[in-house]
């Protein structure tokens, strides 16, 4: 069964994502979704890693409900920022993040985190994937916000991923 659907859950997303731009029911439609689904995640199936391996779940789930908040913060920050400070009060500046975690998705995921969370941008990873450049839209104290974004974000990775 594995061998015929590698992905049968990106098999049922690839044909809800066909019958959304469909934006019709058909039985012809919805076979030809899955059809595609199954065509897709067949010939892409060698090109996909491993599963990540978890270690907690419910950190996993709890951090995602902390990016959740942290992007709704932001947002209000970002907005306040904009509407009463002046561009010259602004202190734009890129910080170099030194990473502890190693695993791709981990590293990934930190990235995605931040450049998600407004104000911010994930800009490049080192060639040895030992620090990311950010690019922040008002860094006030570059230390304060690099040990923010490792206690808050990467501590909680490495308790994910690793």
């Amino acid at each position: 069964m594995q061998r015929y659907l590698p992905h049968p859950i990106m098999v049922i997303i690839l044909t809800l994502l066909w019958m959304v731009l469909l934006n019709d029911f058909s039985v012809g439609g919805l076979v030809l979704g899955i059809l595609l689904g199954i065509g897709i995640t067949l010939l892409t199936s060698r090109l996909w890693p491993g599963a990540p391996r978890i270690a907690s779940y419910p950190k996993a789930f709890a951090y995602f409900f902390l990016v959740l908040w942290d992007i709704v913060v932001a947002n209000v920050q970002v907005a306040g920022l904009i509407l009463f400070k002046r561009n010259a009060d602004l202190k734009p500046d890129f910080i170099s993040i030194p990473l502890d975690i190693r695993t791709p998705e981990a590293i990934t995921l930190l990235a995605g985190t931040i450049t998600m969370t407004p104000g911010t941008v994930s800009c490049d990873l080192s060639a040895d994937g030992r620090s990311l450049l950010v690019h922040g839209l008002n860094i006030e104290d570059a230390p304060a916000t690099i040990a923010d974004i490792k206690k808050r974000y990467e501590a909680r990775l490495k308790e994910i991923f690793e």
